[in-house]
């Protein structure tokens, strides 16, 4: 028996949850649901409703995957668990005293782990994160143009600031190219949201750029990124980074940074890497106020960023451009079920 704490929903810990949670009940795992919030969808409700029992068994394992800052309170005596997923290098001393209340601390990259050893004296093991394999099928677009694309939520960490500007510069209106980006911040106001649109839609290629409403039905998803060529993720900071593992599933190209939690399955060999050289202060105006440090994007990495994408539709035009076969390799290893396997490895 195990009893977990977590949200359910369609945002990064609720999807962590949903597959963590459905991979542990398929091999055989008696399970006990606390859910921080609510559940929305009536298919996830349907599914979880009746984990959730008022009267718990308080000697049992308890894990909490959530935000860093909240995962010192737990139901029951038992072990207490912690399963964060975090972008910086660095815990504030509320983090560190959150994370100080538990026995053991769950992480799903070696990147994150050692930032963990870093900062604390807990125990540490990696359960790296899956993908629905079942879903994300390779698929090679017949488009004629090259669609680069990019998903997640609005955000400087993610380096929407930087994406734009590089596509801007890589390419001409005469390029047969096209930039998709199905963004959304659901902790934004309808005024930051139109303020990153506008960004994009009144660059000088803006009339390249699609603006796709975000997708909470992963199959919606896959249906829009088969059609694309190449994901473009230019992050500061990840803690995992599901979109860029489930192109790789797709068979997708990628250009990403070569800093944070997608190095667990971001290599050389799979992805077209931005060599980060330095840090530099965590700073965003908004979430994030130098408590930490991530990827300094600078003018190199730029450099580098457009090089790749001018190279990836130089492929295309010339009919060379063929699926990414070490991504879906890659890819393969991933799963949700080995995703369980090593969770329960890691708390037993």
């Amino acid at each position: 028996m195990i009893n977990i704490t977590a949200p359910i929903n369609n945002l990064g810990y609720g999807v962590a949850s949903v597959n963590i949670i459905k991979s542990l009940l398929k091999i055989g795992y008696d399970l006990q649901l606390n859910v921080i919030g609510q559940i929305e969808d009536p298919k996830y409700f349907e599914l979880f409703s009746k984990l959730i029992q008022k009267n718990v068994n308080r000697s049992t394992t308890s894990v909490k995957i959530w935000h860093q800052n909240d995962v010192h309170h737990h139901i029951g005596k038992g072990k207490h668990v912690a399963f964060p997923i975090f972008e910086l290098n660095q815990f504030t001393k509320t983090e560190k005293w959150s994370l100080s209340h538990n026995d053991k601390i769950l992480v799903c990259s070696e990147w994150a782990k050692q930032i963990v050893e870093q900062e604390t004296s807990i125990e540490t093991s990696v359960v790296p994160l899956g993908v629905d394999r079942d879903i994300f099928q390779p698929f090679k677009s017949g488009r004629g143009e090259t669609v680069f694309f990019n998903c997640g939520k609005w955000e400087v960490r993610k380096g929407h600031d930087v994406l734009v500007e590089c596509f801007n510069k890589a390419f001409d209106y005469n390029d047969e190219v096209e930039l998709w980006m199905m963004c959304h911040n659901p902790f934004y106001s309808q005024q930051q949201q139109d303020e990153w649109i506008n960004l994009y839609k009144n660059s000088k290629l803006g009339d390249k750029i699609r603006i796709i409403p975000r997708q909470k039905d992963h199959r919606d998803v896959y249906n829009i990124m088969k059609q694309t060529d190449c994901g473009v993720f230019p992050a500061r900071a990840e803690g995992w980074n599901l979109e860029l593992l489930e192109m790789l599933s797709c068979g997708k190209h990628v250009i990403t940074t070569n800093y944070s939690g997608h190095t667990e399955f971001c290599t050389a060999k799979n992805s077209m890497l931005v060599d980060v050289t330095s840090l530099e202060s965590a700073v965003d105006g908004v979430w994030f106020h130098g408590q930490g440090m991530w990827a300094s994007i600078g003018e190199d990495q730029k450099d580098q960023i457009i090089s790749h994408m001018r190279e990836v539709h130089k492929q295309k035009k010339q009919g060379g451009l063929t699926q990414n076969s070490d991504g879906i390799i890659t890819a393969n290893e991933f799963s949700w079920e080995n995703s369980a396997k090593k969770f329960v490895e890691a708390i037993e």
